[in-house]
């Protein structure tokens, strides 16, 4: 068999078995050709032949895709119609609600933020601390103030070089978690009152930190594939006061998207030529399933107007809660805004942590875990489309470990959250992922747990409350 029909026949077998689904996008000619070490051409005629046989089908200026099978329709996420008026934000009940829930150790926690925390290395990170607290005799509180510990800056420094990008490290400001960092940055460059435009649907912390600041939100249009609408937003810009932008270009929580490069770079030049501050929310950048690391809107930021922010929470250890930001041109006011605010950050899981990347294989976590979210992810969406009502849509996370599920309209994802917690199951409700009820009918789940039967018993409950929940409606 010569080597590109033995390719055709892997991604046909991958098909057959319900690991690619119809309708999902297939890895391009480029990431088939570096992942398997074969020339374009090879993957280019085993393409070929998938298509001829019926298997992918390609679409103009969007890549591969799995063929939809003979009587079978494939629903796909199509991107959101915001109202675009700027509203206030009233989230924060909810989440926080959703978020006790998940607390019960009987409870199968989809609803979860969190990813699965035995993926972490717990234990070497600990005896790091222990080592370092036996070694200071005496801890002088002033080494734990602004801008953090100079050995973790030298530390994320290097990964961002090694990552393909060299940032100053004198713009970076450690943080409690990625949480601080995003409210210091917006407390930053915007006030009360003041309108912030956030990509439909988005994550409930960035709702959270214009809440808390009393700011309202006008929502942009966003391609659960390619993010943020640019267009929209030039026109909301053009005809609204925009203080500021808070999106999530990779990986995004709850859509899983990562945006192109050259819409990353239109973005960065639309903002710059408006003089307008984005709040980049960054922490799932290394959770990438591609072969490659992301770029970020700080690669193509020349005029210090993305304020980047990131933290070790979702791929390291959520214990410590260590974060910071790239604050850009803002970098002042945001390490005064952290001095004020919260005063220091410990030093203690700063230094650990600075150790751990130092002296141990972070890249073989990574690849680790990244290895077991792609699995999960394509297991989990799966189970949803075999298991939940015929019109229910997934969307096709390209990295991260949150998938965004949307169902027939006639199904009210409050109605579902508590269905499903009676049995003890939580799920993310829609509601919490914007400030009207644009997503009523949808919810998100968390992959990252490693899959068990009683994951895929969940899934089935799930499944028949949410058909059970449409018969009713109709």
């Amino acid at each position: 068999m010569k080597l590109y029909e033995k390719l055709a026949e892997d991604i046909e077998a991958l098909v057959q078995q319900g690991v690619l689904l119809p309708g999902e996008r297939i890895p391009s000619v480029r990431q088939t050709s570096q992942h398997h070490r074969i020339s374009l051409t090879t993957v280019i005629r085993a393409y070929a032949q998938l298509e001829s046989r019926g298997i992918i089908e390609s679409r103009p200026q969007s890549g591969y895709f799995v063929r939809a099978r003979s009587g079978e329709s494939t629903i796909e996420l199509r991107a959101s119609r915001p109202n675009p008026r700027p509203s206030a934000v009233d989230v924060s009940a909810l989440v926080l609600s959703t978020l006790r829930s998940i607390r019960s150790d009987e409870a199968v926690a989809l609803g979860s933020p969190y990813p699965d925390s035995s993926l972490f290395p717990w234990q070497r990170i600990t005896q790091y601390s222990n080592n370092i607290a036996r070694r200071y005799t005496k801890w002088n509180v002033l080494d734990d103030l602004p801008p953090g510990s100079p050995q973790l800056i030298r530390q994320i420094s290097r990964r961002y070089l090694e990552n393909g990008y060299a940032i100053d490290p004198n713009e970076m400001i450690i943080t409690i978690g990625a949480t601080e960092a995003i409210n210091l940055c917006l407390q930053a460059v915007a006030k009360p009152g003041d309108t912030i435009a956030v990509e439909s649907p988005t994550y409930y912390a960035m709702l959270h930190a214009i809440e808390r600041l009393g700011m309202r939100a006008v929502e942009v249009a966003t391609d659960p594939v390619e993010g943020i609408d640019i267009d929209a937003l030039a026109k909301l810009i053009d005809e609204k006061k925009i203080a500021a932008c808070m999106v999530m270009p990779n990986f995004q929580n709850p859509l899983g998207f990562q945006m192109p490069d050259e819409k990353k770079k239109r973005l960065v030049e639309l903002l710059t030529e408006k003089d307008i501050p984005a709040i980049e929310n960054d922490v799932y950048g290394e959770l990438y399933y591609g072969t490659s690391h992301p770029s970020s809107l700080k690669t193509y930021d020349k005029a210090g107007i993305i304020l980047h922010c990131s933290s070790f929470s979702k791929t390291l250890t959520n214990a410590s809660r260590i974060g910071w930001t790239l604050a850009g041109r803002y970098h002042e006011h945001v390490e005064r805004l952290k001095f004020l605010n919260t005063l220091t950050t410990p030093s203690l899981p700063q230094l650990a942590i600075a150790e751990f990347l130092k002296n141990d294989g972070y890249d073989y976590h990574l690849r680790r875990v990244r290895k077991a979210y792609s699995q999960q992810a394509k297991i989990m969406s799966a189970s949803v489309r075999r298991f939940f009502p015929e019109g229910t849509s997934t969307s096709h996370p390209a990295g991260g470990y949150v998938l965004w599920v949307q169902m027939p309209e006639g199904i009210d994802a409050m109605d579902l959250y508590h269905a499903a917690l009676a049995s003890r199951i939580t799920v993310a409700p829609g509601h919490m992922f914007a400030p009207g009820f644009t997503y009523s009918h949808c919810i998100r789940l968390n992959y990252s747990w490693e899959w068990t039967a009683e994951l895929d018993t969940a899934l089935q409950t799930l499944g028949r409350l949410a058909t059970n929940l449409l018969e009713r409606s109709r």
